[in-house]
């Protein structure tokens, strides 16, 4: 059998999958309701954390914080079967190389593997996934991690750098979300069409993932639905910076975007996209980016 624990808006499509292809699932969430329709399906209902490990001897977490994950990556220790422990969470290097030890050291596998694609990806299974650990854990998993993921890659051998990989990529997300949020309010400040630049835009060298598909589809026709919240975004953000100063790297860049998204974090409202950056960006501007 295998656990599942966090069947949040990318959980829960995950775990969903993996009882389409036909896996025993035990879960868990601290909402009753997020089990239900899994339960529905099949399922087994845990009533703790510590439970899906007395059920299951390859867990999967799908957690929105560092902390929640350290917590769970405890709790699921009092369990009796766990043999294997899969972070599909963004925790960071640093965290994510303090959970493998602890695991570790009670005899559990851990596989380090943050996923990107966001709830479309996971609903389609078209995920990629950043995993990094022992060989043969990997393999072991990979099967577990297919049904997931269209793009399934070994990033590294350390526990923490498929975390790495993870958070570089959604720093290079978060930058291209700013600064086209960026252009098209001085644009549209200077009377151009946003629709009309984000083509000339996606004609040319400044084509990217914002500009091509985020801005297109949820900030013109302000519906502000790309599927990852602001607040995840500024989170996995300042893991990224947190593990340049660690290493003693400098990101000058970086740490601008990082200021853009602290600013925005602290001015969204609870459950605010991550498209919705723009809306701070339009008010320094004293515009609307959106469709005439």
């Amino acid at each position: 059998m295998v656990g599942f624990v966090g069947l949040g808006a990318m959980g829960a499509h995950m775990a969903a999958r993996l009882i389409d292809a036909g896996h025993a699932l035990a879960v868990f969430d601290t909402r009753a309701e997020a089990m239900a329709p899994h339960v529905a399906r099949g399922a087994l209902a845990c009533g703790s954390v510590a439970a899906v490990a007395d059920a299951a001897d390859t867990v999967l977490v799908s957690l929105p914080t560092p902390d929640v994950v350290q917590e769970v990556a405890h709790e699921l220790l009092a369990g009796t079967a766990m043999r294997a422990y899969v972070d599909l969470s963004t925790t960071g290097p640093a965290m994510a190389a303090q959970v493998a030890a602890t695991l570790h050291d009670r005899g559990v596998a851990y596989l380090d593997a943050p996923v990107s694609g966001g709830v479309a990806g996971a609903q389609a299974g078209t995920l990629t996934i950043m995993a990094a650990g022992a060989e043969a854990v990997f393999e072991r998993s990979k099967p577990l991690l297919e049904v997931l993921g269209r793009n399934v890659v070994l990033v590294g051998s350390e526990p923490g750098q498929g975390q790495l990989a993870k958070v570089l990529n959604n720093l290079l997300s978060a930058s291209a979300i700013a600064i086209t949020g960026e252009a098209l309010a001085l644009g549209v400040h200077g009377g151009l069409s946003a629709r009309t630049l984000l083509d000339v835009f996606n004609a040319s060298s400044g084509r990217n993932t914002a500009s091509a598909d985020k801005f297109p589809k949820h900030v013109l026709p302000r519906t502000f639905g790309a599927g990852f919240r602001l607040e995840l975004m500024h989170k996995d953000v300042q893991l990224c910076l947190a593990e340049a100063r660690r290493q003693g790297v400098p990101m000058a860049l970086g740490g601008a975007v990082g200021e853009l998204w602290a600013q925005a974090a602290a001015g969204a409202g609870d459950g605010a996209d991550c498209t919705e950056i723009v809306r701070m960006l339009e008010d320094a501007a004293g515009v609307v980016v959106g469709d005439e």
